[in-house]
């Protein structure tokens, strides 16, 4: 992408599905999981502003490992967190955008593709008010998580698209490592989306539309193009 000044007027990308991740690009759980991971991180005397700052984008059972030394303890700190985290998901709400374009997609066309577990992620969407994707692949279902590619392609192979026809929308760099590694396009959204290595940066997903196998954004507020 070149470095313009101003935004261009008109970016198409030729797609078939889109993928999108779920924390940060439709709903905002910061909330929820500042709360969640402060307490768990208070239980077990560790700096919840340490453990906060790497949970983004990863999911808890990888995060569990690295902080739990002991293997025999983190089954059971991982029930703890998860519990935690589904008590939380209440202060969930949709983000800019969101509802307007997951409801303009047709059911066959996107999928969400998330590193929390099945219960928090569908208990986040229904939190914020957003539908249940007709494909959604959660930490439940990949061995390896973000930034492995395995999440992204289990949704477009579930989709029926090949991985290089799909569009991933993600916040986090270990999400966008797993999109690109994927064969997707990879779209950054939000301020977070700038650390990431995508191409095109969204503020959010206002002014996204899809059409005929065209994402267009050129109604949408760039950050990076």
């Amino acid at each position: 992408m070149t470095a313009q000044l101003h935004p261009p007027t008109a970016l198409d990308i030729p797609c078939e599905g889109l993928l999108f991740d779920n924390d940060g690009v439709l709903v905002d759980s910061d909330h929820g999981v500042d709360q969640a991971w402060s307490q768990w991180a208070r239980e077990r005397g560790l700096p919840p502003e340490q453990v906060t700052a790497m949970v983004h984008g990863r999911r808890s059972a990888d995060t569990v490992a690295l902080l739990v030394p002991d293997p025999n303890e983190r089954q059971a700190a991982l029930a703890a967190i998860d519990r935690m985290e589904v008590e939380a998901a209440g202060t969930t709400t949709a983000l800019p955008g969101a509802l307007d374009l997951l409801t303009s997609l047709p059911r066959d066309r996107w999928a969400v593709v998330t590193s929390g577990v099945t219960v928090l992620a569908r208990a986040r969407l229904a939190a914020a008010g957003l539908p249940i994707p007709p494909v959604l692949i959660t930490a439940d279902d990949v061995s390896h998580g973000k930034p492995a590619p395995d999440g992204y392609r289990a949704a477009a192979r579930k989709l029926d698209f090949a991985p290089a026809r799909t569009v991933v929308f993600e916040d986090s760099a270990a999400g966008a490592a797993a999109g690109a590694a994927a064969g997707a396009v990879v779209v950054g959204v939000g301020r977070r989306g700038l650390a990431t290595n995508a191409p095109v940066v969204v503020r959010d997903l206002r002014g996204l539309a899809w059409h005929d196998g065209v994402l267009s954004l050129a109604a949408a507020d760039l950050l990076r193009w």
